[in-house]
């Protein structure tokens, strides 16, 4: 099943889609914009190529810039 999110503009705005979906008997959770950044960062590591391989070497340089 596919979830949908969506960002109220206010808190007005938010409680109204809250009461909405709580009368269309619709199941809802409230995420933080940290939580929000962590799922598209997740996202971003799911559609990443794994097939290459990268020397240990070239890892230690770019992480010592």
């Amino acid at each position: 099943m596919k979830a949908l999110v969506v960002t109220p503009k206010n808190s007005s705005e938010l409680k109204f889609v809250t009461d909405l979906l709580h009368k269309l008997g619709v199941g809802l959770s409230t995420v933080s914009k940290e939580e929000l950044e962590d799922i598209g960062m997740s996202k971003l590591m799911r559609q990443v190529d794994k097939s290459k391989r990268v020397s240990r070497t070239e890892i230690m340089k770019k992480l010592s810039v």
